[in-house]
């Protein structure tokens, strides 16, 4: 006798953010089938690279789907972490589509009595027919990656990284999470992971400071860009000479290092010193408070500074710069600035070892 119909008993998880869309569909998956066994969990990983596998895994799931669950009890089937319904070569085949216009006609129909079906597929392509389908019938779940909107920069990235942090209890700095959101960007995953790292050697209650996070988080161009930047405004001269043998190490350039963080650097604090001084402004507490700052100056008081593609003002820079600026006196920033054009005459004109340029033009202006 044919096993009854049922409604669909269908879960469909995806979304652009890979590492979030694991996690809620293992976490969905122990709860649907709480301490299964073999017979009552069937996982099947979608994560294939040809089109005949990823075949082979659609096959495999409607079989499993259409198998009654052993002595009649309850049975999960789990597509994993497919790959195929990407906007790939793979997931554009015809092989591929057909397969998956089979698994959507069997999910259509009725499943039997106690099988349910969990399907995750990390950046799943929204015009395609099975995600529709998927999206249609069954209970879906979408985890993207942060929409830090249009205008997003630097702060935004930064809130962000802060608000991961603070949601597990985690003591840590405002500079750390600074160095932290230059090391990971918006790349959830790897923040998750280097946020355990840290809670596991410092645990909740230990302050965390921007040293830990250099310490234990690896650095990237991006990151190491960030902490010369961070060191000259801080006036630490033997992180900026640290980092900045870093950056060479990794095969960096002189110019390069010069025009992405010595040179806006010292420019942005050259700039937001001359404004604090103009206007006898306080230093803000935070960077991101600086933009109020800006705003309540006239027109003509702020159309030099920098600003971002959209034409706003990129006011969280110049907030740690006028956070800095007090390290420094106007004649060392101005010394700096033209030092700055020395420096970078001196890498494109000259045979001298690019690193022993920029350790001579930070030395110049940094040390006391």
């Amino acid at each position: 006798m044919a096993a009854k119909k049922q409604k669909p008993a269908v879960y469909f998880i995806s979304g652009s953010d890979e590492a979030e869309v694991k996690k809620a569909a293992s976490g969905l998956a122990a709860e649907l089938a709480p301490g299964a066994d073999a017979f009552g969990l069937e996982t099947i990983d979608g994560a294939v690279e040809t089109v005949d596998a990823a075949v082979g895994k659609i096959h495999s799931t409607r079989q499993a789907l259409l198998t009654l669950p052993f002595l009649g009890g309850a049975k999960l089937v789990w597509l994993k972490s497919a790959t195929f319904l990407a906007d790939t070569v793979t997931g554009r085949s015809e092989s591929v589509l057909t397969a998956l216009e089979e698994l959507g006609k069997t999910l259509h129909e009725g499943l039997p009595d106690g099988v349910t079906f969990l399907m995750s597929a990390p950046e799943a392509d929204k015009r395609r027919a099975a995600y529709k389908l998927l999206s249609k019938i069954g209970i879906t779940h979408i985890h993207d990656k942060p929409d830090l909107g249009f205008r997003a920069g630097e702060e935004e990235v930064v809130s962000w990284t802060a608000g991961r942090a603070h949601e597990r209890g985690l003591k840590i700095s405002h500079p750390a999470i600074e160095a932290l959101a230059a090391r990971v960007g918006v790349d959830t995953r790897q923040l998750d992971n280097e946020l355990d790292k840290l809670e596991t050697a410092f645990g909740s209650a230990h302050p965390i400071n921007a040293a830990d996070v250099r310490a234990l988080v690896p650095a990237t161009r991006a990151s190491g860009i960030f902490d010369v930047g961070n060191a000259i405004s801080a006036r630490d001269l033997p992180l900026a000479l640290e980092t900045l043998a870093q950056l060479f190490r990794q095969g960096e350039k002189g110019v390069g290092i010069l025009l992405a963080s010595i040179f806006p650097t010292v420019r942005n604090l050259l700039l937001v010193k001359d404004l604090l001084v103009r206007h006898k402004i306080q230093p803000p507490a935070e960077p991101h408070y600086f933009a109020s700052t800006l705003n309540r100056l006239p027109p003509s008081a702020i159309e030099h500074l920098p600003r971002k593609k959209d034409g706003t003002l990129n006011a969280y820079p110049l907030g740690l710069a006028a956070r800095n600026c007090t390290h420094y006196t106007t004649s060392e920033l101005r010394r700096a600035f033209r030092g700055c054009a020395d420096a970078n005459l001196h890498l494109v004109t000259t045979q001298v070892a690019d690193d022993v340029v920029l350790a001579r033009l930070l030395i110049g202006f940094m040390a006391r």
